[in-house]
């Protein structure tokens, strides 16, 4: 008589939460996703045409499609995540900081605006921040006039909330 363990069910599957975007950043999402696609198909006729060239173990065009081919796959992959799990999140003007809002804070005697976006499409140096980064999500919430105090690598700063947009 043999042992086995009977399997009732399977576990679910990890539901991936939805990914929140600007209506912008929707947008250069599908526009990338068409670029990369014409460029997939670029490279196919490359490695098509460089397998034509007989040898394959020394031909320095396959080799070179074939790494580009891939590359373009994983960011292919990537895109379609993204736009399969995104969605675009329709600014609402409140009195609040929230996801997709200009909120401009001043720090030092500096003003500085932010807009406030999700982890996919934060980019400090154009003044995007996260609604996961310390900054961002000291601000979700906040009215114009409250001040947050942020602990950052270099220590705590404050900002006080001037206009949000």
């Amino acid at each position: 008589m043999s042992r086995v363990k009977k399997i009732s069910s399977f576990p679910e599957p990890e539901k991936i939460p939805p990914i929140p975007f600007t209506a912008e950043a929707y947008e250069n999402l599908q526009k990338e996703f068409d670029r990369l696609t014409n460029e997939r198909k670029e490279v196919m006729i490359r490695l098509q045409t460089a397998r034509e060239m007989g040898d394959l173990s020394e031909n320095g065009a396959y080799i070179y499609a074939k790494f580009e081919l891939g590359s373009l796959n994983r960011q292919l992959a990537q895109t379609r995540h993204l736009l399969k799990n995104g969605f675009v999140v329709k600014k609402t003007l409140g009195n609040t900081v929230q996801f997709g809002c200009s909120v401009t804070v001043t720090s030092n005697k500096k003003e500085i605006t932010f807009l406030i976006v999700s982890m996919h499409e934060s980019n400090l140096a154009e003044h995007k921040l996260s609604t996961e980064s310390p900054i961002g999500s000291a601000l979700l919430g906040k009215k114009v006039g409250d001040t947050v105090k942020v602990q950052v690598p270099n220590g705590e700063v404050q900002y006080t909330i001037l206009k949000i947009a």
